[in-house]
């Protein structure tokens, strides 16, 4: 991660990603021609992305990722910090200056807004986020539902010559940080009881295998419910302490439920094989049905 100036950034992302995607064509036995490409990288060999692609498709190139990425800049402008991620396509993580935070309980408790550009090589269009990175609890999370917090911008090539088109809509983007802060206070002043919020994304174990459990026996999903819970309980009292406010009992604000689930799937649940970054853990965290699941629950109290 470093810091830049706005007009820096092209410069430290083509350095992070001074490799390139090429497409080649897929052979069957004996050289066997097939209608079907697969993408490389350039310094590595390792296939990018999970499936073929015809050969009308063209991967976007660095040249393009470093345009989305100036177009994010411009929109924030002055000093900015920059973090950069691979897998499957282009991550970029753009932090403004530090007086656009904002403090949500007292003075120990801060979120920072993040714009997280994803080009990836799907097939479907570039993604730009409005994310906020929280203090308290080391996340960085992105409240989808929350209109006017994320963009999507045609995946083609040659992006440099579309920049006036590309700053405007990230211009659109950073003002959508006015109306997730605006939601996040809502949710901030809205309490929820954390066990019934757990159980809405988290089934609990059914009474056969209560019962089985009480004998003794090792059940998983009773073990799995209790360690969970108690995980996500600590997470939250943790915090709690960090930030000067009395320990949980029962009910909690809106917005520590959802930040105690998107955390407990970020920091605290188990890694798959590769998922186990930083900004792999971000990313799997944002797919995650009960991140959305509970971003789903809260928005809806405050709608």
């Amino acid at each position: 991660m470093s810091n830049v100036q706005s007009s820096e950034i092209s410069a430290s992302v083509r350095s992070a990603f001074n490799f390139s995607v090429d497409k080649f064509p897929l052979s069957g036995p004996d050289g066997m021609q097939t209608p079907w490409y697969a993408l490389f990288r350039s310094d590595t060999s390792d296939v990018v992305g999970t499936g073929s692609v015809t050969s009308r498709y063209v991967p976007h190139s660095t040249d393009d990722v470093c345009a989305l990425v100036d177009a994010a800049g411009e929109a924030f402008g002055g000093e900015v910090e920059c973090k950069t991620h691979f897998r499957d396509g282009h991550y970029v993580s753009i932090q403004p200056t530090r007086v656009d935070r904002l403090k949500i309980f007292g003075e120990n408790d801060n979120i920072w807004p993040r714009i997280i550009v994803n080009a990836g090589y799907d097939g479907r269009a570039f993604n730009a986020s409005m994310a906020y990175y929280r203090d308290a609890c080391r996340n960085l999370a992105m409240m989808r539902r929350v209109s006017g917090t994320s963009i999507s911008i045609r995946h083609t090539s040659g992006l440099r010559v579309h920049m006036d088109a590309l700053i405007e809509q990230f211009n659109e983007l950073k003002n959508g940080w006015e109306h997730m802060t605006e939601v996040i206070q809502n949710l901030e002043a809205t309490n929820v009881r954390m066990v019934d919020f757990l159980d809405q994304i988290y089934a609990r174990p059914t009474q056969e295998q209560l019962a089985l459990a009480a004998t003794g026996q090792a059940v998983r999903a009773v073990t799995v419910h209790k360690n969970r819970t108690e995980t996500i309980w600590n997470r939250l009292n943790k915090e709690r302490q960090a930030t000067g406010r009395a320990t949980l009992t029962d009910t909690v604000s809106a917005w520590e439920a959802f930040n105690a689930i998107q955390g407990y799937v970020q920091h605290d649940a188990q890694a798959k094989t590769g998922f186990k970054s930083d900004f792999d853990r971000i990313i799997r965290a944002s797919r995650s049905p009960e991140v959305q699941h509970a971003e789903k629950l809260v928005l809806a109290l405050v709608a």
